[in-house]
């Protein structure tokens, strides 16, 4: 859901409970949370709905994005130079100006850069109401917003978001999560503990033996390895969990730096992933290890804001540039092959495949009441037509002559269109039951 994956975002960036609901309660009155939301009162003005709009403007189709007026996204950006800067930033992460993931990474940069003093009150506040208020005022400005009722309407969205997400009826914080397509679990001693950098890299390993997820997990169990890693996935699909993701796991180790990053820093801020894979060059891996990678890459990313998208350049230079290349390699840090040709290979295609999957999830992730009706009236359109089969063209030609069924109205091919795949509500069917019993004589 939305809510949660802009709670865990907000969160990595160090902003508080207080701070996180009372932006979320005002990104919820601007838009419902809908990164693709057109402002209402320019959709007939426009001619296009959410999703035509995004689509209009990702395609280069509709070219007037940054003039046009439109409130649009999360936060609802209207002014021309607001929408420049999201549309050139969204650009420049080859993500659609729809994509959340990508809006909210703006959203922060945005803070960070524009509005410093709002972003210090959301990392210290304590107060919902204060929170809220930082934000309506400062940030968002509508029409209205000096209104007491305004106010209180958006604190009351925002502390729904705190009750909601801030802790349990136990007082636990919410914290990261682990995949839930691991299928066994032996955790590792060998860890830093909790990182010190948002997770927003994914570093893929190959193992060096063709072993299950059991086995992996057994292996970075003794203290004496002195090595571990977030997930082993095995030769025949299956996945392990070492480390936790909250967790600093030990695999990229190295003496190089680059660009001021290391192997072990890399792997704060790294998902690492060990790869059952041969023992020699290339260092292939099963198809059955390579269909549960991607899963679980593709798992990672829906968890993960900061991720979001896989994107690999096999450029050296990127490291640390995660809106460019956010997929790292050992190689890169130690004098190794790690992981190994076969995979290294791979890794444009394993990004291209993780990312279609995600593109095609989208559709569920985004659904709202509104979206559901159209998608609803798709579907029935597609049944309101003739198309039938021969097995009931005798009940269909008695009820068609008795008058029985009457169709819609319109026509198809020059006959009456009678609908016969539609749904029958309700009413539809007690006024066929009418019908018959007045042919019957019963009325």
């Amino acid at each position: 859901m939305n809510e949660a994956t802009i709670w865990r975002f907000l969160k990595s960036q160090g902003i508080t409970d207080a701070g996180a609901a009372g932006l979320m309660g005002n990104l919820f009155a601007e838009s419902g949370l809908n990164p693709k939301n057109l402002q209402n009162t320019y959709e007939t003005t426009l001619g296009y709905t959410d999703e035509t709009y995004t689509a209009a403007v990702d395609s280069g189709k509709y070219t007037n994005f940054i003039y046009d007026r439109a409130g649009y996204g999360l936060a609802q950006w209207t002014h021309w130079s607001r929408k420049q800067a999201l549309l050139a930033f969204c650009k420049a992460v080859s993500s659609s100006i729809g994509d959340i993931n990508a809006q909210l990474r703006f959203l922060i940069k945005e803070l960070s850069e524009s509005f410093q003093g709002i972003l210090v009150t959301l990392m210290s506040a304590t107060s919902v109401h204060e929170a809220s208020d930082a934000v309506l005022l400062q940030f968002e400005r509508p029409a209205g917003k000096d209104n007491l009722a305004v106010q209180a309407r958006r604190t009351e969205y925002a502390q729904k978001y705190y009750d909601m997400f801030a802790s349990d009826k136990k007082g636990e914080m919410v914290t990261m999560s682990n995949s839930p397509l691991v299928t066994h679990t032996n955790f590792s001693p060998n860890h830093s503990g909790p990182r010190n950098h948002t997770i927003d890299t994914v570093t893929i390993h190959c193992f060096v033996g063709q072993v299950n997820a059991k086995r992996g997990c057994e292996v970075f169990k003794p203290s004496s390895k002195g090595a571990s890693c977030n997930y082993v996935v095995g030769y025949d699909g299956s996945i392990g969990l070492c480390v936790e993701e909250k967790n600093r796991s030990w695999c990229s180790g190295g003496k190089h730096s680059v660009n001021g990053i290391s192997g072990s820093q890399n792997d704060y801020r790294a998902i690492t992933i060990e790869v059952a894979s041969d023992t020699k060059h290339p260092y292939a891996v099963t198809d059955k290890a390579m269909e549960a990678l991607i899963s679980l890459l593709t798992d990672i990313c829906r968890r993960n804001p900061e991720i979001g998208r896989l994107r690999w350049k096999g450029d050296k230079s990127l490291v640390g540039q995660v809106d460019k290349q956010n997929m790292t390699v050992h190689r890169w840090f130690a004098d190794k092959s790690c992981p190994g040709d076969y995979l290294y290979n791979l890794h444009g295609q394993i990004a291209d495949e993780v990312n279609r999957r995600l593109d095609n999830n989208k559709e569920d992730d985004n659904m709202d009441i509104a979206r559901f009706k159209e998608l609803w009236i798709e579907m029935r359109k597609e049944l309101q037509d003739n198309d039938s089969g021969a097995w009931s063209q005798e009940a269909r030609e008695w009820a068609a002559s008795t008058g029985l069924i009457a169709g819609n109205g319109t026509e198809i091919n020059g006959e009456p269109n009678y609908m016969w795949a539609d749904i029958l509500t309700r009413e539809q069917f007690v006024t066929v039951l009418y019908r018959f019993a007045k042919m019957m004589g019963k009325v």
